[in-house]
């Protein structure tokens, strides 16, 4: 199996021979790992431009971390307005594909009270 930018995962285990509950962990892996897989390299790859557009435009905010789809920064409250439209587009074009990449972009003090950002 192969991710859209072409990471490779071998599977062995899935035989016809093989008892169901020997084949069938790996199976759901390999059914999984197309879609997983290259989520993971599209949170990876934005996650990069991000970075170094940050750092490129020299601004304050730093990434923090991701947790699994999402990319968490610290803000200063000057750079809100500026970092949701950088974050924003840089996730949006982070890798062509045939169908768009929405993202939502939520602001808070801390995780608890972020709250969702309408954006024009």
């Amino acid at each position: 199996m192969e991710t859209v930018l072409g990471r490779r995962r071998y599977f062995h285990g899935i035989r016809p021979e093989s008892r169901y509950w020997d084949r069938n962990k790996p199976e759901r892996e390999a059914i999984n790992m197309q879609i997983q897989g290259s989520a993971a390299d599209l949170i990876k790859t934005a996650m990069v431009k991000v970075y170094r557009r940050l750092q490129r435009e020299a601004r304050r905010s730093r990434l923090l971390l991701t947790v699994h789809d999402e990319l968490v920064l610290e803000v200063p409250p000057d750079e809100v307005g500026t970092i949701t439209q950088l974050v924003t587009e840089e996730m949006e074009h982070a890798m062509a594909l045939d169908v768009p990449i929405l993202v939502d972009v939520a602001v808070g003090p801390n995780w608890l009270e972020v709250e969702k950002i309408k954006q024009v």
